[in-house]
């Protein structure tokens, strides 16, 4: 008797596949959150196989208090710290004194965030980068904002972001969109349907591209 999986899970697998095994290069992967811990195996994974590795949000500021950064009240693990030290990260940071859409903000880079302040979204200098690299990709992984997109105040680098890869998918780009917030994201800013493949396997798409194996995908594939 034949197995087979559904339309949708056909469609994810296919999509996961092309990215992680057959990528057409450049190959830039987005990597935002806040947390670095339940990142860092698929962080240690990609790197091995992408061009460019972007990482954005909150994750950010373990990276930049492993390389001697001031990081203020920004949100950081310190039990990752040795982890970090191999990574393409933000330069600037939209600092404010309160998170709240009507906090008080200031540019300020990403090694010097004042005591009192915390990051909450990406800064003008690190947009510019990580759009131009977006741009020239020709495979992308999203997964996690670059800030609290869910206020508009601090949805500016997220939204650069969607862009740049709405722009490089009209030329020709494959674009994946997975994780809940980044699949939350793109439906906000209304451009899921200018990339390539939204996700919705959620933790089960992470775990595929840490490389862990799937029960479910192994047993169809009969392998």
């Amino acid at each position: 008797n034949d197995k087979l999986f559904g339309d949708v899970m056909q469609g994810e697998v296919e999509s996961v596949d092309k990215v992680m095994h057959n990528p057409t290069r450049p190959f830039t992967a987005i990597m935002g959150g806040s947390k670095v811990s339940s990142k860092i195996d698929i962080i240690m994974n990609l790197m091995d196989k992408v061009d460019n590795l972007i990482l954005g949000g909150g994750m950010t500021y373990t990276f930049k208090k492993a390389l001697g950064g001031h990081v203020g009240n920004s949100i950081c693990e310190e039990d990752k710290l040795d982890l970090a030290l191999e990574i393409i990260l933000a330069t600037d940071t939209v600092a404010a004194d309160a998170f709240d859409n009507n906090a008080n903000t200031q540019i300020v880079p990403s090694m010097e965030i004042p005591d009192g302040w915390e990051g909450l979204d990406v800064g003008p200098e690190s947009i510019a980068s990580f759009t131009k690299v977006i741009e020239q990709s020709k495979t992308i992984l999203w997964n996690g904002p670059v800030g609290v997109f869910e206020m508009p105040k601090f949805a500016v680098g997220t939204k650069a972001i969607a862009d740049a890869i709405v722009k490089a998918t009209a030329n020709g780009a494959f674009s994946l969109i997975g994780g809940g917030d980044s699949v939350a994201a793109i439906n906000q800013f209304g451009l899921a349907d200018k990339v390539s493949y939204v996700s919705t396997g959620g933790g089960a798409l992470l775990e595929y591209i840490e490389g862990k194996e799937l029960p479910g995908i192994t047993a169809i594939r009969g392998k």
